[in-house]
């Protein structure tokens, strides 16, 4: 008897393992095998149109792109890329949200309309915000002409002190639902009784939201931000339609340049170095993060 109880007993502990197998073989397989051969050529003096003839060149990739003076401009760029298109989803995620959560007759159909922009393909939105920016056709030059803010059509994505500003307000439109249905979720999980408390103790709609609303959904923004950053760090595809890294190196990221290097110049070890510091950057801040939340935790 106490055999057959010790063995239920196992079975009940290896089940759980035995139904995340599936999922962890698939993980293997779909992640961490590209991670491994990702590194395997960034150690490795890799062209595509040559494989035959790579040999080991260790870390002398990374050491390369140290000293490349577009991986530096193509890493500002990103910075300002991820800090400015983050912060903007996220305001007009958090206004959208806050009206969405009010009482009005539209709000089903309001709500509905604002994940257009976020179920759109980015090659659309890249091609659609291309024809808004255009010099001779396109609707936002039309508009700064017409209210005397311009006297004549600027080639927005033409030029390098404004071409990079200009895909990120694309991005901005296109990712501020992620912001707006995620903190919606959060705002409609936060008792009443705390803002009827609040108005019983003479609180403002201000001091409402800054202690009782920004406290509730703080861990849902939290881990909105991170999933955001991580996305928008790794996009390229708005750009690559938009302006393809140009002109010059004006909107060049490290995605992007990674991507252009190992598919023009066919230069997979130095593409995949370039990769794999974007990964430690990104990892970087998940640490941050993780230990943000355990620190929480342990509260």
């Amino acid at each position: 008897m106490n055999k057959v109880t010790a063995s239920s007993a196992t079975l009940r502990a290896s089940t759980p393992y035995g139904f995340l197998l599936p999922a962890l073989l698939v993980t293997a397989l779909v992640i961490l095998f590209p991670v491994l051969q990702t590194a395997w050529f960034s150690l490795h003096d890799y062209i595509l149109y040559d494989p035959d003839n790579s040999r080991f060149v260790g870390l002398r990739n990374f050491a390369v792109a140290l000293s490349d003076e577009v991986f530096w401009i193509a890493l500002l760029n990103s910075a300002i890329w991820v800090t400015g298109i983050v912060s903007l989803q996220l305001l007009l995620g958090l206004v959208a949200a806050l009206l969405l959560n009010q009482s009005f007759w539209w709000r089903g159909l309001a709500r509905a309309l604002v994940i257009i922009p976020w179920a759109l393909p980015s090659v659309i939105i890249g091609l659609m915000w291309t024809w808004i920016y255009d010099f001779n056709l396109g609707v936002f030059n039309d508009i700064l002409l017409r209210i005397g803010l311009i006297s004549a059509p600027h080639p927005w994505l033409a030029q390098p002190s404004t071409a990079l500003a200009c895909i990120m307000l694309a991005l901005v439109w296109q990712g501020f639902p992620f912001f707006t249905v995620t903190i919606l979720a959060g705002l409609q999980t936060v008792p009443p009784e705390l803002y009827e408390a609040a108005e019983i103790d003479g609180a403002s709609a201000w001091r409402q939201f800054i202690h009782v609303t920004l406290p509730s959904i703080a861990g849902i923004v939290a881990t909105a931000v991170l999933l955001r950053i991580i996305w928008v760090a790794n996009s390229l595809d708005v750009i690559l339609v938009m302006t393809g890294g140009g002109p010059g190196y004006a909107t060049h990221t490290l995605p992007l340049y990674a991507f252009l290097r190992a598919y023009t110049g066919m230069e997979f070890g130095y593409a995949a170095s370039l990769s794999l510091m974007l990964t430690a950057i990104l990892l970087g801040i998940v640490w941050l993060y993780v230990r943000r939340q355990t620190g929480e935790l342990e509260k």
